[in-house]
């Protein structure tokens, strides 16, 4: 059975396409069936390409970046959607709890994933010099085989 993450940001340009792109290059390298998307919490960036200084970042570390900007919905917080929502930071966790309503079991921080020495929230590089990216690049990574290993475990429990 496929199981569903889906990682949002404020614009779905920076943070949650870079953790999309470093999950499915973990599931692709172990096999997992695991789809993964990425969305962001306001839709002034639909339809675009991830910030170009991302992908040039995420590149070089061998990532892909093939998807667009889009807007979360309520759709995609309702239960059997994704069985995973990871948020990058507070304020967007806030949000989708807000939207997602009463059952948001499935939404949690991405800081969830990564060890008490990490931040705990995945900063915004947008507006900050060119090191920011690989800090989110060098958290979401390091969040990946945690989150990979939370999914395997949901599926054992399922099944």
């Amino acid at each position: 059975m496929t199981q569903r993450v889906l990682f949002v940001c404020m614009g779905n340009i920076c943070r949650s396409p870079a953790a999309e792109a470093a999950l499915v290059k973990l599931v692709q390298s172990t096999g997992a069936d695991v789809e993964v998307d990425s969305a962001g919490t306001i839709g002034i960036h639909a339809g675009e390409r991830p910030d170009s200084r991302m992908r040039a970042a995420g590149e070089a570390r061998g990532l892909q970046f093939n998807t667009r900007a889009r807007q979360v919905t309520a759709k995609d917080l309702q239960p059997g959607a994704f069985e995973l929502v990871i948020a990058m930071d507070h304020e967007n966790l806030r949000d989708l709890k807000r939207l997602a309503g009463a059952d948001h079991s499935h939404v949690l921080l991405m800081s969830e994933f990564l060890g008490s020495d990490w931040p705990r929230e995945v900063p915004d590089p947008y507006y900050g010099g060119l090191q920011g990216f690989e800090v989110v690049l060098d958290m979401v990574q390091a969040a990946c085989p945690a989150i990979l290993s939370r999914l395997s475990q949901h599926h054992s429990k399922s099944q």
